[in-house]
């Protein structure tokens, strides 16, 4: 199978080139970034992608790439990190800039171009870098500059290698996605016949291959990933072999552990557990507010709930297998790059924990979406059979409302916060928006502001609101609501929320922001 194979230099983006190579039908793998020239000459590997990072090329003990790579004669993609890192090899130059460029740019194409074609002269990108090229290997032609005449991508049509500066995998490049397919269909000459169906068919397998007779147990908490995984589960194994089990943390949203296993039932799996361990979680979370602490307590105490789970059911708790729902931007944001170079974002608790960890090790962990982005999850589980009800929820965090409170969690903080956010979506809901918005939530702050209800002074609590677009949640943009549907949002919930008198929203895109608070 043709592959375009992405070596991860710590971007928080490498994931997403992944996703992108994906979503324009070739098979992508990621390798570290100092994976061996032998390794890569693969012949199913039709090309090469290195991925920017957090370092810069002039730090001593930055990432390297095995020079041995350039001589494998296949297409090469430097993007960021990667153009600069290509450039020194062959001899360039590259400098700490006086300013960096964060954001979004206008780069002008220079004469023909492999990367441009058909494409505009002039083009919209993101840049996010902090050095420059200052003098370009003699092996490149500049295909294109910025405004203020900074290198902007370079390419060796002869040895069809290229460079950008900019990121063509996020959103926030219009044409990104038609630059990174010039590379991948004039200069790696790829068909693009990579589909969502061609991932379940390997999963389904590779489910199957890994579990053989043993039983597995799968956390589902309702939502579209941990859903996902239990079809997929369903479909691959005899439903004696999956045990599903729903923890109530009473973390959730107004009414959702029911409706969770209203869901789960309609699976028609065979064992469907259910523990409601609400006043254990709100117990250990007493007085904690670092959110940090909050995600290794909460992780902590799922698996510990599911070993005691395992041990009521029968199951031998070292032989039976933990399937989860973990996603890419799981492992990325956890600081689990392939190459080891990202920096954490935030922990995730199914990813971060000791215990998951010692599971994976023991070879007893499946997740079998680890790969795939969010809006593939989706794809994926339509075509398993689920319903668009449940394959179109916004996403919600396995931490639940813990870490939309910002401060201590309480019983009284949580009852404040669920009914806000059931009042947020309600008139999401009515408006229309459900389906257009990525993720919409409500959080409590950790303050409390003057107000005046009913001619008396008031000093309660401020509930933010917040709405993102995306495609993928690696990128989001702020929802840009009808004033009407947020000024009402806002009036029902001075008026119907016992304890606040304050709601704000957020308009901040990510990056900078993550789309979570906390």
């Amino acid at each position: 199978m043709e592959t375009i194979a992405i070596l991860d230099f710590g971007s928080q983006y490498t994931q997403l080139i992944a996703r992108r190579v994906r979503e324009l039908g070739v098979f992508s793998r990621i390798y570290p970034h100092d994976a061996r020239a032998a390794t890569l000459a693969d012949p199913e590997i039709q090309g090469i992608i290195l991925s920017g990072g957090p370092r810069s090329v002039l730090e001593a003990g930055a990432p390297m790439l095995d020079p041995g790579v350039l001589g494998l004669g296949k297409p090469i993609l430097g993007i960021c990190y990667g153009m600069q890192l290509l450039n020194r090899l062959c001899d360039g130059t590259v400098v700490s800039a006086t300013q960096r460029e964060y954001g979004r740019a206008t780069v002008e194409v220079e004469g023909e171009s492999t990367l441009f074609e058909r494409l505009d002269s002039r083009q919209e990108v993101w840049m996010s870098h902090g050095d420059r090229l200052e003098q370009v290997s003699r092996d490149f032609a500049i295909a294109a500059r910025t405004h203020d005449g900074v290198v902007a991508a370079i390419e060796d049509t002869s040895r069809r290698i290229f460079g950008v500066q900019f990121h063509p995998e996020v959103t926030h490049t219009p044409n990104g996605r038609a630059i990174l397919g010039n590379f991948l269909f004039a200069a790696c000459r790829c068909s693009g016949q990579w589909t969502v169906d061609s991932h379940r068919e390997r999963a389904i397998a590779a489910i199957r291959e890994t579990v053989g007779d043993r039983r597995v147990l799968v956390l589902v908490s309702g939502g579209v990933d941990s859903s996902v995984t239990a079809a997929l589960l369903a479909r691959a194994l005899p439903p004696e072999q999956v045990y599903a089990l729903h923890v109530d943390s009473g973390l959730m949203r107004r009414g959702e552990s029911a409706q969770v296993m209203q869901e789960l039932s309609a699976l028609g799996l065979a064992h469907l557990a259910f523990v409601d361990a609400s006043e254990r979680f709100l117990g250990l979370l007493a007085g904690v507010t670092d959110p940090e602490a909050k995600r290794r307590i909460l992780g902590d105490a799922f698996i510990a709930v599911q070993e005691a789970e395992t041990a009521r059911l029968g199951l031998d708790g070292a032989d039976v297998f933990l399937a989860q729902g973990t996603l890419y931007t799981d492992l990325i944001e956890s600081g689990l790059g392939v190459g080891q170079q990202a920096v954490t974002i935030k922990t995730h608790h199914n990813v971060g924990t000791p215990l998951v960890r010692a599971k994976r090790e023991a070879g007893r962990l499946l997740e079998p979406n680890a790969e795939i982005f969010k809006d593939e999850v989706r794809e994926l589980g339509l075509r398993l059979g689920l319903s668009p009800e449940l394959i179109g929820r916004h996403p919600f965090p396995g931490p639940g409302l813990a870490i939309r409170i910002l401060g201590e969690v309480t019983a009284d903080r949580l009852e404040i916060l669920r009914h806000a956010d059931e009042v947020f979506l309600q008139e999401i809901r009515q408006a229309g928006l459900y389906d257009r918005i990525w993720q919409a939530f409500a959080v409590l702050l950790p303050v409390q502001s003057v107000g005046v209800m009913g001619d008396a002074r008031t000093y309660e609590h401020v509930v933010a609101l917040r709405a993102v677009e995306s495609t993928d949640g690696m990128t989001a943009d702020v929802h840009a609501f009808p004033w009407a549907v947020l000024t009402r949002t806002a009036a029902r919930i001075a008026n119907e929320v016992a304890g606040v008198n304050r709601v704000v929203y957020d308009i901040t895109s990510k990056p900078p922001a993550t789309i979570e608070w906390e």
